[in-house]
């Protein structure tokens, strides 16, 4: 059910101001982006309660539906809203990815299919139709690019008079200290398109700049930097033999290597740690165990905090997120986030267009 901001009136959130609307809207690093890029958000939908009740605790000033997208009718949002067809600035959202991700074709082994999610590209489609912004901007996994729904959806937005642009891109490139390939679309009915500029790989954001200014974990007064890792004496001591700064498990030597790890010829990261001249390593929602991938700190024997993987995200150090269903549920709503300086980087360029646009309309 949405929920009216109770710092303004419904009619008063809809002004001059260059808005968005949050689709798929997750924790809120799609909105966050954007607000960062000078976009003002004024509704979102998403229908997991943990990343709703995360949302607006970050972004109190928002009209939010907590529903599945496929039930919530494009004219009731419209009316709720006060939008006439054509006036916003901008529908911006990322459809579930699941169903396209390698991880989810378990290491090679099998496909998994996965109808609904691969769907949900055309719930966002129908927002398109319904609301015709002046621009769009869709993010995905890589593979929905050749994928044949992609092909539909460009089609269908060219039809609509849309100028538009895909491409897959890494967020290091755009001052993520993270490792990350997105696909990116961006389309507008009133102006030109562009991606940002990307940077050279000697100008990127590293682990040192992002995260080792942090305290030692237990005392710094944030709880999603002091929760306390528990870990077997064995384990422990596998992890403090890996050599510091971009160590891999492979310097353990067979014999004190487990037995599963041998077997894998992929999964190569698992209990290796970061670089601190380097970006980090995808952050996933197992970002904060050793045995999901290379996320053990570069120089402390134990994994990066949940405070760390949200730096890594990108995300403003006071972004908070709630411990109440534990530690792994919050780890999963950061590494399932988009990286905020990634939207705002490639949000900018549109805000720009749009400014221009309403300048001489």
């Amino acid at each position: 059910m949405a929920t009216i901001p109770k710092a303004a009136a419904l009619s008063e959130v809809v002004d001059k101001d260059l808005i968005a609307i949050d689709l798929f809207s997750g924790c809120g690093g799609l909105t966050q982006g954007l607000r960062d890029a000078g976009f003002r958000v004024i509704a979102a939908v998403d229908n997991d309660q943990l990343s709703v009740a995360t949302y607006k605790r970050n972004h109190p000033g928002v009209y939010v539906w907590q529903e599945d997208i496929r039930r919530l009718s494009v004219a009731k949002v419209g009316r709720l809203l006060k939008l006439q067809k054509g006036e916003l600035d901008l529908l911006a959202g990322c459809p579930p990815c699941q169903a396209f991700s390698a991880m989810r074709r378990l290491n090679g082994r099998r496909r998994v299919r996965d109808k609904v999610t691969k769907d949900l590209v055309f719930e966002f489609l129908r927002f398109v139709e319904g609301l015709l912004p002046k621009s769009v901007m869709m993010e995905n996994v890589p593979r929905l690019a050749k994928d044949d729904r992609m092909r539909k959806f460009r089609k269908r937005l060219k039809d609509l008079g849309y100028v538009g642009k895909d491409a897959v891109l890494n967020v290091a490139d755009f001052g993520v200290p993270q490792r990350r390939r997105r696909m990116v679309y961006i389309g507008s009915r009133v102006s030109q398109v562009a991606f940002a500029e990307p940077i050279s790989k000697n100008e990127r954001t590293t682990v040192w700049e992002t995260i080792n200014h942090l305290p030692i974990p237990g005392g710094s007064g944030d709880a999603l930097h002091d929760i306390l890792e528990n870990r077997s004496g064995q384990v422990l001591a596998r992890i403090r033999r890996i050599p510091r700064d971009g160590g891999s498990r492979k310097a353990l030597g067979e014999d004190d290597q487990l037995p599963c790890h041998k077997r894998s010829e992929g999964f190569n990261d698992v209990y290796g740690r970061m670089a601190w001249d380097d970006v980090s390593p995808t952050i996933t929602g197992g970002c904060i165990n050793p045995s999901k991938g290379r996320f053990l700190h570069p120089e402390q024997d134990r994994a990066i905090t949940l405070r760390e993987a949200a730096l890594l995200q990108s995300f403003p150090p006071n972004y908070e997120f709630p411990l109440d269903r534990g530690k792994y549920a919050v780890a999963r709503m950061i590494g399932n986030a988009l990286p905020p300086e990634f939207v705002r980087q490639h949000a900018r360029g549109l805000w720009r267009k749009l400014l221009e646009h309403q300048a001489t309309a």
